[in-house]
């Protein structure tokens, strides 16, 4: 039992990351997390921006990002725009805008194809997941034929629950891109 506990905690996680890797595709919406994998340096430290500054959703397409430390704002900007999010910061002194484009069908499109990719890494990760755990069970001399086949079964259970979920998240995301 301590084996499908386990398992079921790596499947767990390889989910977890699946949605966290989600979270930073655009969706032609305004949404604080495009800026969670955004980090810089602040006093020696990288930092992540959610960290120094409020986000805040104004009017649905734009992110209104006021630093607590008015001295950050340059590298706040800085590191935006050597982001990979495609957004072009605007700062006025005090707070930083980001207008978020409505995406073009062809870049809704592209969006999608990375969002199906995450997915098939997750799916990988759980296949590898469910490989182990059936190496383990091989492995384990005081199993009987029986006790191997029904925890083998309850493995492939398992990996069966997560790739559900792993196709309901991206099937989500997918429909929040493609949404106008």
């Amino acid at each position: 039992m301590e084996l499908l506990d386990l398992t079921k905690h790596k499947m767990e996680k390889a989910v977890d990351k699946l949605i966290e890797n989600l979270k930073t595709i655009r969706t032609g919406v305004a949404n604080a997390s495009l800026l969670e994998h955004v980090h810089f340096e602040y006093y020696g430290s990288e930092i992540p921006i959610n960290q120094v500054a409020s986000i805040k959703v104004v009017e649905g397409r734009q992110l209104l990002i006021k630093p607590y430390d008015r001295s950050a704002l340059k590298d706040i900007e800085r590191a935006i725009q050597t982001s990979d999010t495609g957004l072009v910061p605007q700062s006025d002194g005090e707070v930083i805008r980001l207008n978020v484009p409505a995406l073009t069908e062809e870049r809704r499109k592209e969006f999608s194809k990375e969002a199906d990719k995450m997915g098939e890494e997750a799916k990988i990760a759980i296949r590898n997941v469910r490989r182990e755990a059936n190496d383990s069970i091989k492995k384990d001399k005081e199993l009987t034929e029986d006790e191997v086949k029904k925890l083998q079964d309850k493995v492939q259970k398992l990996t069966d629950e997560f790739v559900k979920k792993i196709d309901k998240e991206v099937s989500e995301k997918d429909k929040e891109i493609m949404t106008i």
